[in-house]
C-alpha cells in the first residue's frame, strides 16, 4: 500500500511546491512508482513538472468534485516512475461546492483508496491555507512534511500549524503523524538561518529532518523550463540535497515497517 505525504504549511513561500517537485522526483529516480498530486489552484507543481494548463483536459477537480475516475486524469511526465495528478483554476470553486458534500473532509481519501496500491508514494502538494482541499488533503494523508524557511516569522507559522494537525488528528484523523519538519532556503552566510535551525532543532529534536534545503540558483531555475531540478542539473547543491531528504525519507519508512 502507497504512503501518503502532504506537504503543507498555512504560511506562503516557504518552499512546499519545491519541496513537492523535487521529492517526488528523487524518489522516482531512486525506483519508487510515484504519484505527485497537485492541489494548489496555482498548479504551479503541474507546471513545475512540464505540464501546462491548455494541456490539462482533466483535473485533481474533476476527481473531487464531478467524482471522475483519477485514472482518467493522471498523465506521465519526464521523471520516469512519477505520474501527476494535475490541478487547475477550477479548485478554487471545490471550496465552496464541498460545503454541501456528505463527508465533505473525506473526498479525497475516498478518491485515492482505489489507486494507492500502484504506488509507494503519494506526494500533495498543498494551499498554503486551511480550506476543505487542504482538510481532505490532511485527512487523506498517512503524514505531513513540513517544509519552514529559515528565518524568524516561520516559528510563528509552525506553531499554527502543529495546531491544525493536531484538530485533524482528533476529528478526521487519528494516525496522522508528522513525518518531518524540512529547513528550507537556508544560506550559511547569515547568522539568523543559524540561530533559526539552531532553535528549531532544539524544540523539536528528531522530528527535524537531517537535510537541510539550501538556498540554489538551480532550484529556482528548474520550474520556469518544466524540469525538477534532478533533470535540470544532475550535480547541483539542490538535486544532492533532494536526494538526501528522499533517502532520508525511505530509510524512516524502512525503520517503522
Amino acid at each position: 500500500m502507497g504512503k501518503i505525504i502532504a506537504i503543507a504549511n498555512q504560511k506562503g513561500g516557504v518552499g512546499k511546491t519545491t519541496t513537492a517537485i523535487n521529492l517526488a522526483a528523487s524518489l522516482a529516480v531512486l525506483e519508487n512508482r510515484v504519484l505527485l498530486i497537485d492541489a494548489d489552484p496555482q498548479a504551479n507543481s503541474s507546471s513545475g513538472v512540464g505540464i501546462y494548463q491548455q494541456q490539462i483536459e482533466s483535473s485533481l477537480y474533476d476527481c473531487m468534485i464531478d467524482e471522475l475516475d483519477p485514472y482518467d486524469a493522471i498523465l506521465e511526465t519526464d521523471t520516469p516512475n512519477m505520474h501527476l495528478l494535475p490541478s487547475h483554476v477550477d479548485l478554487v470553486g471545490a471550496e465552496v461546492e464541498l460545503v454541501n458534500r456528505p463527508e465533505r473532509e473525506r473526498v479525497m481519501q475516498h478518491m485515492l483508496e482505489a489507486i494507492r496500491d500502484d504506488y509507494d508514494f503519494i506526494i500533495i502538494d498543498c494551499l498554503p491555507s486551511l480550506g476543505f482541499v487542504t482538510i481532505n488533503a490532511l485527512t487523506a494523508a498517512d503524514s505531513v512534511i513540513i517544509p519552514m524557511q529559515c528565518e524568524f516569522f516561520a516559528l510563528e507559522g509552525l506553531g499554527k500549524l502543529k495546531n491544525t494537525i493536531s484538530l485533524v488528528r482528533q476529528n478526521l484523523n487519528p494516525d496522522l503523524v508528522i513525518e518531518g519538519i524540512l529547513l528550507s532556503m537556508y544560506d550559511g552566510r547569515l547568522r539568523l538561518a543559524k540561530e533559526v535551525v539552531s532553535e528549531v532543532r532544539n524544540h523539536f529534536q528528531d522530528k527535524v529532518f537531517d537535510t537541510i534545503i539550501h538556498r540554489n540558483a538551480r532550484l529556482g531555475e528548474a520550474p520556469g523550463i518544466g524540469k525538477p531540478v534532478i533533470l535540470y542539473d544532475a550535480d547541483c547543491k539542490g538535486t544532492v540535497n533532494f536526494l538526501n531528504l528522499a533517502k532520508e525519507v525511505l530509510n524512516q519508512n524502512l525503520a517503522a515497517a
